[in-house]
């Protein structure tokens, strides 16, 4: 797992917009497997990335469709396999309509963090080899945040995973993390070297949680 941190406007949502092709670099090359993204037809680069936002788009349809929408081809089984490795089956069993239930217009009739768990299945049902979650937990309260962390642990097992994050607690086990300000990577390592240098993301821990 890759973490990106620092201040909003930073850039960190600007640099893995990168990775599907929203952009395009001005300098360098991005590569997946030692190929440039850019000899990658984009249907075919968008389908190894899943994503995970904080704003989950949600269609006016039912929880199964939009679950659905991580692989169309996807049989029932494999939809409901998804929705319980989410941690969503409780809230989808005590719905008016269960799988039947419509979400409402950009899914009002769900709280955030029953959102946040139908994206995370839609993510697991699209079961691509590389996952990209932008501030996933940022907007829910503690209990939905432990749910939804539980939930992400299982998504991230083998894959390439890259997080965006203001919550420094989320990313601590990261295999690296890297600072952004202004645009610019100021610091990179693990969350041990990052304290012991003493910089900025040591200064960010210590208003969070007390740590440099």
């Amino acid at each position: 797992m890759v973490a990106f941190v620092g201040e909003s406007g930073a850039g960190k949502s600007t640099i893995l917009r990168l990775l599907p092709r929203f952009y395009l670099p001005q300098e360098g090359t991005i590569r997946i497997n030692g190929r440039d993204i850019k000899e990658y037809e984009v249907s075919s680069l968008r389908r190894s990335i899943a994503m995970v936002n904080q704003n989950t788009f949600l269609f006016d349809d039912t929880i199964y469709n939009n679950i659905l929408l991580g692989r169309p081809d996807a049989t029932s089984e494999e939809v409901m396999a998804a929705a319980a490795a989410a941690n969503a089956v409780q809230f989808i069993e005590e719905a008016d309509e269960g799988m039947d239930t419509f979400v409402g217009e950009r899914g009002d009739m769900l709280s955030g963090g029953q959102k946040q768990r139908i994206s995370i299945a839609r993510a697991i049902l699209r079961d691509a080899p590389i996952l990209i979650l932008d501030e996933a937990t940022s907007a829910l309260d503690s209990e939905s945040e432990q749910a939804i962390q539980n939930a992400l642990a299982g998504l991230m097992k083998g894959r390439t995973t890259f997080v965006i994050a203001h919550r420094l607690s989320t990313v601590r086990h990261a295999d690296k993390i890297i600072f952004l300000k202004d645009g610019t990577v100021i610091e990179e390592g693990r969350h041990d070297e990052l304290v012991a240098k003493n910089g900025e993301y040591a200064r960010v821990c210590s208003i969070q949680f007390g740590e440099g």
